[in-house]
This record gives structure tokens, C-alpha cells and sequence, in this order.
């Protein structure tokens, strides 16, 4: 393997036991967005089995190419930044993907740093008896737990595993309350009884959505992955760690959008009269999420800027800092399409970066190595999947002007992983074969 990244590489007393990686995902996967999405799968009319059905296989394809993009991780013991380098050389990963990666990990930080000042600002104005938040309460609480948040990011991959140690039982235990009090409250047995939605929206309508919730996570498990003790360890952490807290989240968000017509726990428990448990569960859901944002943005960033990972807690507050000051301010609500966006197009880079190491290289560890410059096999297979991803996902349907460019099909994401995948191991081949007969040619002549 090629020095230029030698320092990202992982240290053997530096790794980690899987369970301590699966509770990271766990963190990632307990939080409002989930919940979200579980209560768009029951307005989408889907069934039980349809919602439980589109969980399972949703998550299992996220599984399927974070595990392999992981054990390449834990081979290498690199970041999935500079991993990148692999399929589209040096200067692509680090001028390309990186940039992406970092802009789309200090956006969703900011954005969710921002939600969860808003939510403490006025949760905490309620308390007090007061009908809203002044928007300086918001700025203040913004900039606060932000702060706070970028300090657990900085700590590295030892602070996210003692926070998601306490804060993902906390979060389950919060949970659970909250909704059996609301059943409780609200007749809830008889209301999930009745439940039978006339109109669906289909299964692929329910997988789309629980891959669009992790499908950028999947991409930027090689941050924590690499971490692990061996490939074993990264099946394990990947599968305990995702589709459990998947499954318990999302169809908790389900069946509180059922019961109380809200998906939001803060809300919920705000609504049952414990204001205080609501605002805990919001603050540690969305702490646990968020630094793992803070954290893959400042390993990006330092690839970009050509530091080692020495550097990491100056490039992590730097983009934790650029975030929560976007948050405070109020910028992120224009920028809230861009950063979907990029949530669709980054997916596709797990073709290429598959294809490279275990087709093409057959997953051997020694045979991984940077070509310099830009590959241009890599960089042409990503931008067709990333196209690809955009068109068929429904990206495009976001921005007015590209609204022509709308052809539903299958999971958008996965379709670009997919042809990304198949086109980089085609074009490998073909200029392969071509830099052979190149050669043969140049060597007859000689």
C-alpha cells in the first residue's frame, strides 16, 4: 500500500471490539429522522407487513455494501476519503469526493444542530410557560449544543463510543415510554387494530425511503469501520448495529404517527406532560447522530487540505464550527435541496470503490494501491451511477428546472451503486487491454 496515506492508517491497539462499532450505528439509527420515516411509510399506506417487509430489505441492501466497503476499511485501516483514492486516484478522491463528502457532512451537522437548538429553544420556552422561542434563544441554544456536539466529534472514535454507550439504551428506555403512555392514552390497541390503509403506496415506494434515511451512512461507515479487529467483526457490527435499531425505530415512528398522529418522541412526551424526558430524548437523538457528521466531515476535510490524521481535531472543528455558525444563522434553509442531493449522488462512489478492491482486486490488501492523478475508469463509472442514482431516485424532481429528468425506478441509490459497480469493472478491462496492446505496440517498434 502507497505511503501518501500512511497517515490515516489505523494502529492495532486502536481497534475496537464490534460491539463497540455496532453501537455507533445504533447511535446513527435512534433518531427523529427515523422516526420520520416511519410515519411516511404509514401515510404512504403501507401495510404492517409491507412497512416490517420494506425495513428488513431496505436495510439489508444498506448492509450489503457497508459491509463491503467496511472490511475494506478494516484491511486498510483507512478512511472512506482516502480509500476513494483506490478507484479514482489520488487527486480524484482528494479534489472530488472529498470536497463532496466534507460539504455534505458540515451541512446535515449544521442542520442538525440547528433542529435541535429550535426544538431545546422552544421546548425550554414551554417550560418556562412562554408561547415560543425568541429567535436569539434559538441562535444562542443553536450555537450551544453545537459546540457541545463538536467537542464529542473531537474527542474521536473513543467519544463516540462512550456516548452512544449511555445515550442509545436512554433513548430505547425513552422510547418505549413514550409510547405506551400515548397508547395508553389514546386507546392505542383498538386504533393499531382498525389500522388497515386502503391505498398503498407499494414496497419500493417503503424500501426508497428506508435506504434514502442510511444511505449516505452506509457510504461513511469506512470512518468507523476500520476501526474493527477483523472482517468478522465488521459483518457483526454492521448487521446488530443497523437493522435492529432500524426496525425498532422506524416502526415506532409508525405506530406513534398511527396512535398520536406525530412521529416526533420531544412532542409526544411534551404532550403526556414529562416536557423534560421529551426534551432529553431530542437532545441525545440527535448528539448521537450529529457527531458522526463532525467527525467523517474532518476526516474529509483533512484529506482535502493534505494533512494526516494527526490533524483531525483541527479539520473536525473546523467543519463542526462551519456547520453550527450555518445553523445559528439561519443559512442552511437554502442549501436543504443541494444537500438531498448529494445524499443521492455520494451512494454511487460505493460501486467504484467495491469494483476496485474486490473484483478488480480481487480483495487483497496488498494489492491495493493509488494511482496518481485522476483515474479516469473511476471518475466516468461514479458520475454515470450518480446520474443514474438522481434520475430514477426522483433527485431530480427537487429542482424545478430538472423536473423533466424524473424516471422512477427500483431505489434510485441503489441503482446507481449498482451501474457505478458494473461500469468501472467494463471500463478497467477496456483500458487495461488498451494500455496492453499500447505497450506490445510501443515495444515492437523499439
Amino acid at each position: 500500500m502507497t505511503q501518501k496515506n500512511s497517515g490515516f492508517e489505523i494502529k492495532a491497539e486502536q481497534r475496537q471490539s464490534w460491539l463497540s462499532i455496532a453501537m455507533v450505528w445504533a447511535g446513527g439509527m435512534i433518531c427523529v429522522p427515523c422516526l420520520m420515516i416511519g410515519g411516511v411509510l404509514v401515510s404512504g399506506g403501507l401495510s404492517f407487513g409491507q412497512i416490517i417487509a420494506s425495513i428488513l430489505l431496505g436495510y439489508g441492501m444498506i448492509c450489503a455494501y457497508m459491509i463491503f466497503i467496511g472490511m475494506q476499511a478494516c484491511d486498510t485501516g483507512l478512511p472512506v476519503s482516502v480509500m476513494a483514492s483506490g478507484a479514482l486516484g489520488e487527486k480524484g478522491a482528494r479534489y472530488i469526493i472529498s470536497t463532496i463528502l466534507a460539504i455534505a457532512c458540515i451541512g446535515w451537522f449544521g442542520i442538525q444542530s440547528g433542529v435541535c437548538g429550535s426544538a431545546f429553544a422552544s421546548l425550554g420556552a414551554n417550560m418556562l410557560g412562554y408561547e415560543s422561542a425568541s429567535p436569539t434563544a434559538v441562535t444562542i441554544c443553536s450555537l450551544v449544543w453545537g459546540a457541545i456536539m463538536l467537542l464529542t466529534a473531537c474527542l474521536g472514535f473513543k467519544g463516540l463510543k462512550w456516548l452512544n454507550y449511555i445515550a442509545v439504551p436512554a433513548l430505547v428506555v425513552v422510547c418505549l415510554y413514550g409510547i405506551i403512555a400515548s397508547m395508553v392514552q389514546n386507546d392505542g390497541v383498538a386504533m393499531l387494530t382498525a389500522y388497515n390503509p386502503p391505498v398503498s403506496s407499494g414496497l419500493v415506494f417503503g424500501m426508497s425511503m428506508v435506504v434514502a434515511s442510511f444511505a449516505l451512512g452506509g457510504l461513511i461507515s469506512a470512518d468507523y469501520c476500520r476501526f474493527a479487529k477483523n472482517r468478522g467483526d465488521v459483518v457483526k457490527s454492521s448487521i446488530v448495529g443497523v437493522i435492529p435499531a432500524g426496525l425498532f425505530m422506524l416502526l415506532t415512528g409508525g405506530v406513534m404517527s398511527i396512535v398520536t398522529g406525530q412521529y416526533d418522541i420531544s412532542i409526544i412526551l411534551s404532550n403526556l406532560g414529562v416536557p423534560f424526558f421529551g426534551l432529553l430524548a431530542l437532545v441525545f437523538a440527535t448528539w448521537t447522530t450529529n457527531v458522526t457528521n463532525a467527525y467523517s466531515g474532518g476526516l474529509a476535510l483533512s484529506n482535502l487540505l493534505g494533512f494526516d490524521e494527526s490533524k483531525f481535531k483541527i479539520t473536525t472543528g473546523i467543519a463542526g464550527g462551519v456547520g453550527t455558525l450555518l445553523a445559528a444563522f439561519g443559512l442552511l434553509s437554502r442549501f436543504e435541496a443541494f444537500l438531498s442531493l448529494m445524499s443521492a449522488i455520494l451512494p454511487p462512489l460505493a460501486g467504484v470503490i467495491i469494483a476496485n478492491y474486490w473484483i478488480v482486486s480481487k480483495g487483497r490488501r496488498e494489492a491495493f494501491k493509488v494511482q496518481d492523478g485522476v483515474s479516469a475508469s473511476g471518475l466516468i463509472a461514479y458520475l454515470v451511477g450518480a446520474f443514474v442514482a438522481c434520475l430514477t431516485g426522483g433527485t431530480f424532481a427537487s429542482f424545478s428546472f430538472l423536473a423533466w429528468l424524473n424516471v422512477p425506478f427500483f431505489v434510485g441509490p441503489v441503482n446507481g451503486i449498482i451501474v457505478s459497480l458494473i461500469l468501472y469493472v467494463v471500463l478497467a478491462k477496456v483500458m487495461k487491454k488498451s494500455y496492453s496492446e499500447g505497450a506490445a505496440t510501443t515495444t515492437s517498434h523499439e
